[in-house]
């Protein structure tokens, strides 16, 4: 049987409902957490370096101020829809919520390619977002702070900064407005790293757990642990990092343009600047390709880390995932029916879920239904 097709916010909606169940608070109270206060959905022209007017379409949803400001990153993808960021904004709702720090969740996302377009229409579109959320209050230190997110880095961040900077003219805390900006713009040292860092640390500890070990039949520790990392952007990419630094062995990689493995390991480092240079992750020295990217999650490995995209492990593909623990690096790599799927396999898994930005975890047990 095909797995029910939810949209991304519905998944969430559903894994929320599974949780709620379990609390005693008056059910109008819990819809009323599920849905989004404030969705943005804007459209504005650009002009590119060819002299073509491009029709820009772009998000910010702010789910929840039950806390101010809201937190949540800006997504520059061609994936980019109302719905996704709906998802993404609810889910830092509740990762706030869940590490007790101080913010209702919001997320951005602008719907273009940025491989397709110069820096200085990156520029140019991420200028003219920045200004259409100042003008509709959507940004600022006291109510909504972005940060970067998939296809956005520091680079995008300083012009957000500098952008809202110049329309609030004398706002002593302007600096504030976004996170993730470069250490000479008023930065912090380690943040590029933390997220990757964050996702480490969560399944180390997971690693030093004997009992847990023993019902995976895994020895404790990171050390020679074989693992899988699937998207090699800044998240994807510390986390093999760390990973590797600490004896692992990561035996698989997978980005959108395909995925290679190697038995004896892959150097992250060596991967990553031949990558820079080629344009893409395949034919490695050493590796091998595999068929199609998604094959890497099928992978027999002991760690599985989805660091890329939403919905990658749904019902059809969770049984076939050998990994015995997934480390959730994405946001929502499992649908529910992954979840689901996952347990009724016979198979433990101990499901992590990382701040969006800092090194902050918690996590989620899953037995098997027999168990």
């Amino acid at each position: 049987m095909s797995e029910k097709h939810y949209s991304f916010f519905e998944n969430v909606n559903k894994t929320f409902d599974k949780a709620a169940a379990f609390t005693k608070w008056d059910p109008g109270v819990l819809e009323q957490i599920k849905e989004c206060n404030a969705v943005y959905q804007m459209k504005f022209p650009v002009k590119m370096d060819d002299g073509r007017i491009d029709v820009i379409e772009a998000y910010r949803v702010q789910h929840s101020q039950h806390k101010t400001p809201c937190k949540g990153g800006i997504r520059f993808a061609a994936e980019v829809n109302q719905d996704e960021v709906m998802a993404l904004a609810a889910l830092m709702t509740y990762k706030c919520a869940i590490v007790n720090v101080p913010f209702g969740g919001a997320k951005g996302g602008i719907k273009i390619d940025p491989k397709k377009y110069s820096a200085y229409e990156l520029e140019k579109i991420t200028r003219r977002y920045t200004a259409e959320l100042t003008r509709k209050n959507f940004i600022g230190p006291g109510t909504d702070v972005p940060a970067p997110d998939y296809g956005t880095g520091e680079r995008e961040m300083s012009w957000i900064l500098d952008t809202y900077a110049s329309l609030r003219p004398g706002e002593i805390d302007a600096a504030g407005c976004v996170t993730g900006k470069p250490v000479t713009q008023g930065g912090v040292r380690g943040r590029r790293e933390a997220t990757g860092l964050g996702v480490f640390f969560g399944l180390r500890e997971v690693c030093s757990m004997p009992d847990i070990m023993k019902k995976l039949g895994l020895t404790t520790g990171v050390e020679s642990k074989r693992v899988v990392v699937q998207g090699l952007g800044n998240v994807g990419y510390h986390t093999a990092k760390f990973f590797q630094d600490a004896g692992a062995k990561v035996i698989g990689l997978a980005e959108y343009e395909g995925a290679i493995y190697n038995e004896e390991g892959l150097d992250i480092d060596d991967v990553f600047h031949n990558r820079r240079k080629t344009g893409t992750i395949l034919n490695f020295p050493g590796a091998k390709n595999f068929a199609k990217n998604t094959d890497a999650l099928e992978m027999d490995c002991d760690i599985l880390i989805p660091a890329a995209l939403e919905n990658v492990i749904n019902g059809e593909n969770a049984p076939k995932v050998k990994a015995k623990i997934i480390g959730e690096a994405a946001n929502g790599p499992l649908t529910p029916e992954g979840s689901g799927a996952r347990k009724s396999h016979g198979v433990f898994e101990r499901v992590m879920w990382r701040s969006a930005g800092g090194p902050l975890y918690s996590t989620r047990l899953e037995y098997p239904a027999a168990a």
